[in-house]
C-alpha cells in the first residue's frame, strides 16, 4: 500500500481520515492499494493443446482459441473433439477399465490418487494463476478456494479408495465402468476434482469434457496424471462445445453421466438417457435465498451477503442471489450494503487486491446486461457503486436491486453474475414461503442468533444445502446437490462415492 495526501479520493479505492492545516484547509490522508499483480513468468503453457486420450496427446482436425476475459487476448488453442475423438476416448477408457483399473487393488488405486494430490500441491501456484487467466476470477480466490478445495477432494477420496466396505457395510457393490463427465466454466479445476476423484476411488475410468471457455486447468491436470504414472486410458480429457458433450452422453459404452451446468442442457441430457440403463447425476442452476432475520448479527450477515453473491463475480450455481431481509432492518441492511460495495475493488484478476474480476465471456456479459436491463424496465431500483472499469475485457459492476417483486425476471431467472435482488418479509413463515417460491432448490442461507429458529427454518426450506450464519462453505466430506430444477444426486462425502458404484 502507498500513502499520500490529497483533497479528495474515490470512495471505492481508499481509506480516509479527516485532517486540517493552519489555514483551515481540510486535507484527507489517503491509503491507496498499489498494484500487486501475480507473476505469470513461471507459468508454462503450450500454444496448442491436443486431446488427452489413452495417456497421450492426440491431434484432431479442429481447434478453437481460449481467451483471457480480462484482456480479450488469446492464451492458447484447444482441440475441439469430434464424435470420432469421443469414441476413441471411450474405447480407451473401456480398455483401461477391463485390463488394468478394475483389476488394480483398492490400495494401489489410493496410492495413485494420493500421488495426484501431492503433485497438484506442488503445482498449486501454477494451477491458481492458470485458473485466473483462463476464467477471470480473482487470484486470491483461485489460491484460497479453488485449488485448496480441489486438493482436498483428491486427498479425501484417496483415503476412501480402500475402505469402501466400511463406507457401505453389509452391501454388495461394484464399480460402474466408463463414466462420462461434463464440467462447467465457473470452477473448472474444482468441478474436475469433484468428479474424477470419487470415480477413480470407486474403480471407474473417466472421459471428461471441459467447458469451451476454460479448458486449460483440465489439460494441466492431464500433465499431472502423466507425471503420477496413472495407467493409460484411466482418465481421458477432451474439450469442445455442446456437440462434444452430446457425443459423450449418447455413447452406448458410457455407463454413467455426471453433469454440472445449466438446467436447459440438463433437461436435454435427461431426454437423451431416458430409456437407457445409464446412471445420471446432475447439478444444475440455482436462485438461492439468503435470509436475514431481525435478530441476526448484521455486520457478519453483510459479509455473508457479499461472499454469497459477489464471490467469483456471481458465477456460482449456489450464489445467494435473492436476499430476503426482515422489514424492520431493511434500511440499515441496505445502507450497510451500499457502504460495503464501495470498498469492493474491481479490476485485474491477477492483482491480489482485486475482489471482483472479469466476467467469464462476452456471451455471459451480454446475458447479465440483458437481465439487469429487464429489472430496470420493470421498475426495480438499481444500485451500483462508482468504480472505473478497465477499457478492455468483460466487466460488470457489483450491483443490487431494491423494490423487487417476486414476479420480476431478476427474482426468478438465474443471472449468474454479480447482481443481487433485495426483497423483504415480515415473519419466518413468510420468508420460507418466498424462499421456496422458485423452480430451483440448490442452496439457501439463514442469518439469526436463535438456534431454534435455524433448525425450524432449515427443515422447511426446499434446498439441498442450507448454511446458517455463513455462506459458501464447502468441505469434501459434506454432500452437495439440489432438488427440483437444480438437479439430483450428490457430490462430496459418502453420498458422492455412492453415485459411482452399482449396488
Amino acid at each position: 500500500m502507498t500513502f499520500r495526501e490529497k483533497t479528495s479520493a474515490p470512495a471505492d479505492r481508499s481509506i480516509t481520515s479527516g485532517g486540517s492545516r493552519g489555514n483551515g484547509t481540510a486535507k484527507k490522508a489517503v491509503w491507496e492499494y498499489a498494484p500487486s499483480a501475480e507473476s505469470t513468468e513461471h507459468i508454462q503453457l503450450r500454444d496448442r493443446y491436443d486431446l488427452f486420450i489413452n495417456g497421450k496427446w492426440v491431434k484432431t482436425r479442429k481447434y478453437f482459441p481460449t481467451i483471457n476475459p480480462a484482456t480479450e487476448e488469446k492464451i492458447a488453442e484447444a482441440a475441439w473433439a469430434s464424435k470420432v475423438d469421443v469414441n476413441r476416448a471411450v474405447l480407451a477408457a473401456e480398455k483401461a477399465y477391463n485390463n488394468v483399473w478394475s483389476k488394480t487393488s483398492p490400495k494401489e488405486r489410493a496410492k495413485y490418487i494420493f500421488r495426484i494430490a501431492r503433485i497438484m500441491q506442488e503445482k498449486a501456484r501454477e494451477f491458481a494463476v492458470i485458473e485466473t487467466m483462463d476464467g477471470g476470477k480473482p487470484i486470491k480466490e483461485s489460491k484460497s478456494v479453488d485449488v485448496p478445495l480441489a486438493l482436498a477432494h483428491f486427498f479425501y477420496y484417496a483415503g476412501w479408495a480402500d475402505k469402501l466396505k466400511y463406507a457401505f457395510p453389509n452391501q454388495q457393490f461394484s464399480s460402474i465402468g466408463v463414466v462420462g463427465q461434463i464440467i462447467p466454466w465457473n470452477f473448472p479445476l474444482l468441478m474436475a476434482a469433484w468428479k474424477i476423484a470419487p470415480a477413480l476411488a470407486c474403480g471407474n475410468t473417466v472421459v471428461i469434457k471441459s467447458a469451451e471457455t476454460t479448458p486449460l486447468t483440465l489439460y494441466k491436470l492431464a500433465e499431472v496424471f502423466q507425471e503420477a504414472g496413472l495407467p493409460d486410458g484411466v482418465v481421458n480429457i477432451l474439450s469442445g462445445a455442446g456437440d462434444t458433450g452430446a457425443a459423450i452422453v449418447n455413447h452406448p459404452k458410457v455407463k454413467k453421466i455426471a453433469f454440472t451446468g445449466s438446467t436447459e442442457v440438463g433437461k436435454l441430457i435427461m431426454r437423451s438417457v431416458a430409456g437407457t440403463s445409464k446412471k445420471l447425476t446432475m447439478e444444475l442452476g440455482g436462485k438461492a435465498a439468503n435470509i436475514i432475520m431481525e435478530d441476526a448479527p448484521i455486520d457478519q450477515a453483510i459479509e455473508g451477503i457479499i461472499n454469497g453473491i459477489y464471490f467469483n463475480q456471481g458465477h456460482v450455481c449456489c450464489a445467494g442471489s435473492r436476499l430476503f431481509v426482515q422489514e424492520s432492518i431493511k434500511q440499515i441492511v441496505v445502507k450497510k450494503l451500499k457502504h460495503r460495495l464501495k470498498s469492493l475493488r474491481v479490476g485485474d484478476p491477477l492483482d491480489k487486491n482485486t475482489d471482483v474480476g472479469a466476467i467469464n465471456s462476452k456471451m455471459q456479459l451480454k446475458k447479465i446486461t440483458e437481465l439487469v436491463n429487464s429489472g430496470v424496465d420493470e421498475g426495480c431500483t438499481l444500485y451500483q457503486p462508482e468504480c472505473r472499469l478497465p477499457d478492455k475485457g468483460f466487466w460488470f459492476k457489483p450491483s443490487f436491486f431494491t423494490n423487487v417483486a417476486q414476479s420480476n425476471r431478476i427474482a426468478q431467472e438465474e443471472i449468474f453474475g454479480p447482481v443481487l435482488s433485495v426483497l423483504t418479509f415480515r415473519t419466518p413463515k413468510e420468508a420460507i414461503e418466498k424462499a421456496n417460491n422458485t423452480q430451483y432448490g440448490l442452496s439457501a442461507g439463514i442469518w439469526t442468533d436463535k438456534g431454534s429458529k435455524i433448525f425450524k427454518m432449515v427443515g422447511a426450506i426446499k434446498a439441498g444445502v442450507v448454511w446458517s450464519n455463513t455462506y459458501n462453505k464447502f468441505n469434501p466430506a459434506s454432500p452437495f446437490g439440489g432438488y427440483k430444477e437444480s438437479g439430483f444426486g450428490r457430490e462430496g462425502g459418502l453420498q458422492g462415492l455412492k453415485e459411482y458404484l452399482n449396488f
